[in-house]
């Protein structure tokens, strides 16, 4: 904790105080964290276990399904429990981490698409030397490439927070810890720190997606204009990847592309950003993938006769 600051705790609004209200709310974040659980985790296993998903790409996906699970927990296991228990404080301290996490999660997020996005180039643009290209060692360090980028991006974050003296309002407007609304309740001018975090934030998020978005605007030409075997499934992988990168970068960049304001939409851009998307992407790449998803219907079918005998 910071020598100027004397606040201990602080409580989070959340969506509503009214018990029933917060129940409800609880049964459906709680089907939605479950259902990110099983959506991701089913990707991890048939990569794992199906040999023809040895593949990089699928490596990648697999490596992506385990950043959703995890930028998902960071946010959603506070948020339950808060709704079921009605005990809406964070500790200061505790408040730190949850964003230390939060960033580090969702950085790596950010850097594992544009991994992808540099797979589909290579795989598209140099085929014959794909496989040579993205080996095993190259598909490892890209992905710890991907973790460092955003442990690197988080405790910038982190380092900023704790330069600012918190002695006052302990209310914030959210439903996780997170830097637009914490930089507002500081006993200071925040208007430097604001711009740092905006530039380190926004600005970042914005130029990526606009790189990103020009880069698989040039795979997809050239998809359509080369590309006869197996165009069809490229065209599918690439459109998956931009849908994902879409609902991962417009939420963020709606957060934390401006001055830092509480908007009404705050919370629901939150949502979708920290628990709709990680739930959505492992069913957009299966449902646009058809190998996928018949080989995971395939190893369910497996699972759920094994389990049938085993239990007789």
């Amino acid at each position: 904790m910071t020598m100027n600051t004397t606040v201990t705790e602080f409580i989070l609004l959340g969506f509503s105080q009214n018990p029933r209200v917060q129940t409800i709310l609880f049964l459906i974040f709680l089907t939605i964290y479950i259902t990110t659980w099983l959506g991701n985790l089913t990707i991890i296993m048939t990569v794992i276990f199906m040999p023809q998903f040895h593949t990089p790409m699928y490596f990648l996906l697999a490596n992506l399904a385990v950043i959703d699970i995890s930028d998902s927990t960071v946010t959603a296991i506070k948020m339950l429990w808060d709704l079921i228990t009605h005990r809406n404080t964070i500790s200061y301290n505790w408040c730190i981490v949850q964003i230390f996490f939060f960033h580090f999660t969702g950085g790596a997020v950010v850097f594992f698409l544009i991994v992808m996005a540099v797979d589909r180039y290579i795989a598209i643009y140099k085929p014959l030397q794909y496989l040579l290209t993205m080996h095993q060692g190259v598909c490892v360090s890209l992905v710890t490439g991907a973790w460092l980028g955003g442990f690197v991006h988080s405790i910038v974050q982190v380092a900023l927070i704790l330069q600012l003296p918190f002695c006052g309002p302990n209310i914030l407007d959210n439903f996780y810890c997170d830097v637009p609304q914490l930089i507002k309740l500081a006993c200071t001018d925040t208007y430097i720190t604001e711009l740092l975090m905006v530039s380190n934030s926004g600005f970042l998020l914005t130029l990526i997606f606009c790189v990103l978005l020009v880069s698989y605007s040039i795979i997809l030409i050239k998809i359509r204009a080369h590309v006869t075997e197996g165009k069809h499934k490229a065209l599918s992988t690439c459109a998956a990847q931009i849908i994902v990168m879409s609902l991962n970068f417009v939420p963020g960049m709606f957060i934390y592309d401006r001055p830092f304001q509480v908007f009404p939409g705050d919370k629901i851009a939150s949502v979708c950003y920290t628990l709709i998307t990680p739930m959505l992407n492992p069913m957009i790449f299966t449902l646009r993938n058809r190998e996928m998803k018949d080989i995971t219907r395939k190893l369910i079918r497996k699972l759920m006769s094994f389990t049938i005998k085993e239990s007789k």
